[in-house]
């Protein structure tokens, strides 16, 4: 009311409006903060849910590497396995080539054997020969000895007969005889002689015969096993090369499955120890299995959506600092003009309680706060402490004299043109009452604005500058004069 009378409403009405601003913003800020906690309480489901999303790509991205891992390990085990079976191609030929030399070998001595053997057999035909030489001349001399000693024998015999007849049985001379035989017996003696070393010569080539039949037979059977392995190696060079073959085949279909799956990469495990990581993914991405691409699309709509009440809120936030600031300053505003006021009029109202004999003092309580400010009037008559003005403490009449003095202390600050005072003196002792108008008067002197006091009380100041008009209640009616 006071704030109305003296023109500083707007004054309090700003206050009220940053205040009421304060409420609305201090309300969409709760809201926000209501609806960014739920939010991020959403957020962070999808987060939680994202971040099993982002681990399920992870592990289908591995998992695709390990495919790829697994076909280029096949390519480089079929690879490892085609480079072994062409080592054992090369070493089968090298053995092969070994056993070609080797046989080579064992025909070039299987032909000098043979020609030794023809020379042996020469040889033998020779010496047999010899033999049968000697054992012919043997014969002949054995023969010539037997007969030779038959006749010695015989001679003995004979001998008185032949010495009767010794121009018949000339033959018979035993000095004949004996030298037919020392000479058969000397030819005897050679030829033995000669027959030893036919016969050592003989038994001497067939050892050596049979040193070269041994070495011919072991040739022919070194030949037939070197045979019998050359066949055997050109078995296993039929099936390495048909093997090869396979495995030449089977690895171009391995390569071309693997650079579909991209360029080839270094391989560093088994294909074991590949599926045995494939088989670990494999049982993650199954506890994956419910998480849904959908999830990413929903992460960063909340995410979005996050972000977009966030920035509300810190705007709110701002606004509510700004807003805060704003009731802050308007509140001083309106303290200071209030205060200043106040002030001036406490003044006056000392002043004024002054000539009654009274003291007291007009202050602004509970200035903090706008909405339970207010005007504090205290009195003191007689002396007394000023206390604060109230229906208890006070008369009738020192209630209305202070609240009088409080009004005429205030009326140079009114902007109003027109004062109306009703029943201003009610209560008011004669004293008082008399003071009180000629207080009013002196005020309203040289004032512009006009007063109109009402009362029912005697009038006190009816020979002053000033229009009287009464209301008299007669029978009912009202009747209207105007004192001259």
């Amino acid at each position: 009311m006071v704030e109305a009378a003296v023109g500083l409403e707007p004054f309090r009405e700003n206050v009220l409006q940053a205040q009421r601003k304060l409420t609305r913003i201090l309300s969409q800020e709760e809201s926000v903060s209501k609806l960014l906690e739920s939010a991020e309480q959403t957020l962070n489901y999808w987060r939680e849910q994202y971040t099993k999303y982002q681990e399920k790509k992870q592990l289908q991205t591995k998992r695709r590497f390990l495919d790829r891992e697994l076909l280029w390990a096949e390519v480089e085990r079929r690879e490892g396995n085609f480079k072994a079976l062409q080592a054992d191609k090369q070493k089968e030929k090298e053995i092969l080539n070994l056993i070609e030399m080797e046989s080579e070998t064992a025909k070039t001595q299987l032909e000098g054997q043979r020609s030794q053997q023809e020379a042996l057999r020469d040889e033998m035909k020779t010496v047999f020969g010899e033999r049968l030489s000697l054992e012919r001349g043997f014969a002949e001399n054995e023969v010539t000895l037997s007969m030779v000693q038959q006749l010695l024998k015989e001679a003995s015999v004979l001998q008185s007969e032949i010495e009767k007849n010794v121009n018949q049985f000339k033959l018979f001379r035993s000095e004949n005889l004996r030298e037919l035989l020392e000479n058969s017996q000397q030819n005897l003696s050679k030829i033995n002689e000669k027959v030893k070393e036919n016969q050592t010569k003989i038994q001497s080539l067939e050892e050596a015969a049979e040193k070269v039949t041994n070495q011919v037979i072991d040739n022919r059977i070194q030949l037939a096993l070197l045979h019998y392995r050359r066949e055997n190696i050109k078995a296993d060079l039929k099936k390495i090369d048909d093997t090869l073959n396979d495995a030449k085949a089977n690895l171009n279909v391995a390569t071309a499955k693997a650079e579909q799956t991209g360029a080839r990469i270094a391989v560093l495990k088994s294909p074991a120890e590949i599926l045995d990581e494939i088989r670990v993914t494999d049982g993650h991405l199954a506890a994956l299995a419910g998480v849904s691409e959908d999830i990413e699309r929903m992460y960063e709509s909340y995410s979005k959506l996050y972000l977009e009440l966030k920035e509300k809120a810190r705007v709110v936030a701002e606004n509510r600092e700004k807003t805060l600031d704003e009731v802050k300053t308007r509140l001083q505003a309106w303290r200071n003009v209030m205060q200043s006021l106040l002030e001036r009029v406490n003044l006056e109202y000392q002043r004024i309680m002054g000539k009654t004999l009274a003291s007291g003092e007009v202050r602004l309580a509970n200035g903090h706060d706008i909405e339970t400010a207010g005007l504090e009037i205290l009195v003191g008559f007689k002396g007394g402490k000023p206390v604060a003005l109230d229906a208890y403490t006070q008369s009738g009449g020192e209630r209305t004299t202070a609240t009088m003095s409080f009004l005429l202390a205030l009326q140079q600050h009114v902007r109003s043109p027109f004062r109306a005072v009703d029943e201003y003196d009610i209560h008011m002792d004669p004293k008082n009452r008399e003071m009180i108008a000629h207080m009013l008067l002196s005020i309203i002197k040289d004032a512009t604005a006009q007063y109109i006091v009402i009362t029912p009380s005697q009038i006190t100041f009816a020979r002053e500058d000033a229009n009287i008009i009464t209301v008299q209640n007669v029978e009912g009616t009202s009747i209207v004069r105007e004192v001259a």
